[in-house]
């Protein structure tokens, strides 16, 4: 309960980031592609049809700029103060942590383990917290993996909030050792907790390769007997229960594993399916009124992260109480070149936060129980509880059947999540775990609203924006917390080809929301409570996967103009407008990534990635949409596969690129396969060579039809340009091994680039 006086100082306060030379350099960069569109209009008639393919991507650029211009036009960010946390709040709230892991191959299970130790750990007390494990490769391995770990965590635990231990994943913290001013101590706990992770590593190598385990406790894994993972039923495991309830440094938190019902012929909704069960079976064991959303590799790098969300969920106005539904922290990684995504959220995600929040990025989220069961903040009084109203439309009985399910106890949870009570408490946790299971059959949601209204929305495999939209159109805010050092960090997926994968897997799912007629942002805006301003910052999300056509067609285009002997560029002074908009962008992008810290290298290589994924992977992300429209096949969710960095130190330099801020040494190279999201890219690179080698042994169509007069140096530069982008793709040419372009890939590239050079010499 929290202290109501308001001369105490504030559990938090939003900071803003306004800078108005920025916002004038916006505003230029838009004027100037303003005015070449006009010039692009006024000659219109004057040249041929390359001419209108560059106004029309043109035209989108400029889109594209003026919706970035209003969404960075007010960035701000929440600044927490949890040390106040202690003196204002005499009672803190319950959080549920949820893991989701999908396959124990391609998510190797000690890393899991790590995020959850990482979990365990963090500064807040221990009888108010419970992690839950989703496995929905229903893997024993992923069991025993747990099961392993939490012997290990009740030491664990205690070791990191006795020496105040920062990184509390251990994979990262053992890889340096103490240096020579630690206490004697501390350096014998430091050893002996080192031996004790190398022997749960050991355990885990081991098991992975032989199943001997699995037939050591009969009773604990006979559920996993003659399971498949899309073919088994519920599972809910108690691995650790806190009966100590007092919330010692020495607890550790409840530990519950969770695998729900599969069918072969059921449709289970991805990893929005696995969320909507952790957040039943959770309501049916804690039902705690705040959760915390981590994917399995974002481990917890900054212990105070849970009080920070509670500073921001727990901080009352003085006119109303807290409409904040969730609190996202940027996601940031380790050992990988993800400096693009440190800028994008420093610029980008600071704007959207300064509007009506922050968009739900999924992993490292903390979201309001209560928000996700489906009300609005119109459902609320000025106390913060539901209104009598919305008390007569939700918490009637045979409403709450129809929108939760029949499960008697999953409606007195919900009635007591909504209520802000808490469950009447059992004697222990496996209490529950019958209801547990029952929620997390597959036909429990069969004509609920979970999936439509309540809880993790269905219909995307972006399923955490998709369930932002939501919540905001109700008309609830979110906060951005941006600590350094970061609050998570994870793994990327390693190498090019499973890059490409997630970010075709996030175009699609962004255009799916998109095309939503039930939750598009137009709906959201139009007819319920999402702001103008924050619409525009989802349409700029949604709209990736359409801006893989400009961004084709103006990588082809001097290619095409080189061949067919025609204009691309404007002359005179209108040329010089691109020159300077060229000019003026790049400054601008490469201010950002200097003021970060980062390199010109690590510029470039953002700038040359950004063009691939959007002219590649992006790409084919309209094929899949089209595809399900049509009813041909659907979206799929492929889980991209994590790697686990070896636990050791190596001559005093085992800094990550965050860490140390240099770029990773393989930053500039990419890997490839027989994939066809490599195909555009690589047409693209043998194009504008085809038509720079043309163009210097005057191959080109001859007599020009138009009276802007044919191309010349500004369209070859524009080949340049491309080609200098495409580097990647250059090099993948020449090289072998998973760097070089597979034969296969050139062969169909080298097929489609002669027949764009014979269509560009042709009348």
């Amino acid at each position: 309960m929290a202290e109501s006086s308001s001369s105490l100082p504030p559990l938090c306060e939003r900071i803003s980031y306004t800078n108005y030379f920025l916002r004038a350099v916006d505003l230029t960069i838009l004027g100037l592609l303003f005015s070449l569109l006009l010039h692009r209009i006024l000659l219109m008639r004057q040249n041929d049809t390359a001419w209108v393919v560059a106004f029309f991507c043109e035209s989108c650029f400029s889109f594209v700029w003026l919706v970035i211009t209003f969404v960075k036009w007010t960035p701000a960010e929440y600044k927490p103060y949890p040390e106040r946390l202690d003196e204002r709040i005499h009672d803190l709230p319950s959080v549920d942590m949820f893991v989701t892991t999908a396959d124990p191959v391609r998510e190797p299970p000690i890393l899991v383990v790590n995020t959850v130790l990482s979990l365990l750990a963090v500064n807040y007390p221990a009888n108010k917290l419970a992690c839950y494990v989703s496995d929905d490769g229903c893997s024993p391995l992923t069991y025993f993996s747990l099961k392993e770990a939490t012997k290990f965590a009740k030491i664990w635990v205690p070791f990191c909030k006795k020496h105040s231990v920062r990184v509390r994943a251990p994979f990262r913290y053992f890889l340096n050792h103490p240096t020579a001013t630690e206490s004697s101590e501390f350096s014998k706990d430091w050893e002996m907790m080192k031996s004790e992770y190398e022997k749960l590593c050991r355990k885990v190598e081991d098991a992975t390769g032989d199943s001997h385990w699995f037939h050591a406790d009969d009773d604990d894994f006979e559920a996993f007997s003659n399971t498949k993972p899309n073919d088994h039923s519920a599972i809910v495991k108690v691995v650790w229960e806190n009966k100590g309830g007092v919330g010692d440094e020495k607890e550790v938190p409840h530990i519950v594993y969770i695998s729900r019902e599969k069918r072969p012929n059921y449709f289970h909704n991805y990893k929005a399916g696995a969320m909507n069960v952790l957040i039943r079976v959770s309501g049916m064991m804690t039902n705690a009124p705040y959760m915390l959303n981590v994917d399995c590799d974002m481990y917890v790098n900054e212990a105070d992260v849970v009080r920070q969300a509670m500073c921001i969920f727990l901080q009352k106005s003085t006119m109303n109480s807290n409409d904040c539904a969730f609190v996202q922290y940027p996601q940031d990684f380790y050992d990988s070149n993800v400096d693009e995504l440190i800028v994008l959220q420093a610029y980008m995600g600071r704007g959207i936060a300064g509007i009506q929040g922050s968009l739900c990025a999924g992993s490292g989220c903390f979201q309001s129980r209560r928000v996700m069961y489906g009300i609005s903040l119109d459902d609320l009084g000025a106390d913060g509880k539901l209104s009598s109203v919305a008390t007569r439309d939700y918490l009637a009985e045979d409403l709450l059947a129809r929108e939760f399910g029949n499960s008697k106890e999953m409606v007195a949870s919900v009635v007591n999540a909504l209520q802000r009570k808490l469950n009447p408490q059992h004697s222990s946790l496996t209490v529950s775990i019958e209801a547990a299971q029952e929620v997390g059959h597959c036909d429990h949601e069969n004509q609920t609203s979970w999936g439509k209204t309540v809880g993790w929305l269905y219909g995307s495999t972006t399923e955490d924006v998709h369930t932002s939209v939501g919540i905001h159109s109700r008309g609830w805010t979110s906060s951005y917390i941006s600590p350094d050092p970061p609050a998570f960090l994870g793994a990327m997926p390693p190498g090019g080809p499973e890059v490409m994968l997630q970010q075709r897997r996030w175009a699609a799912g962004m255009l799916e929301i998109l095309f939503n007629k039930r939750t598009t942002p137009f709906v959201g805006m139009i007819f319920r409570k999402l702001t103008f301003r924050q619409c525009l910052a989802y349409l700029w999300a949604f709209t990736w996967g359409l801006r893989s056509i400009p961004e084709l067609f103006y990588c082809l285009l001097p290619a095409y103009c080189l061949l067919h002997n025609s204009a691309l560029f404007p002359k005179g002074v209108y040329l010089g407008v691109i020159i300077t908009i060229v000019g003026i962008h790049c400054l601008y992008t490469l201010w950002e990534f200097m003021s970060l810290g980062f390199s010109v290298q690590s510029w470039f290589i953002s700038q040359s990635f950004g063009r691939i994924k959007s002219t590649c992977c992006w790409l084919f992300s309209i094929y899949d949409i089209t595809l399900k429209f049509l009813g041909i096949s659907k979206t799929n969710f492929v889980v991209t596969k994590k790697t686990m960095p070896e636990t050791r130190s190596e001559s005093g330099s085992a800094k990550s690129q965050r860490e140390d801020g240099c770029p990773n040494q393989d930053s500039g190279k990419f890997e490839f396969d027989g994939s066809l999201c490599f195909l555009p890219g690589t047409f693209i690179v043998l194009v504008n060579l085809a038509a720079l080698v043309g163009h210097s042994m005057g191959l080109r169509r001859s007599s020009p039809s138009h009276k802007e007069g044919g191309s010349g140096l500004a369209e070859a530069c524009g080949c340049v340009l491309v080609v200098t982008l495409f580097l990647p793709f250059l090099k993948g040419m020449f090289e072998k091994g998973k760097y070089g372009i597979p034969l296969s890939t050139l062969s169909k590239a080298a097929s489609l680039a002669v027949l764009f050079v014979v269509f560009s010499l042709g009348n």
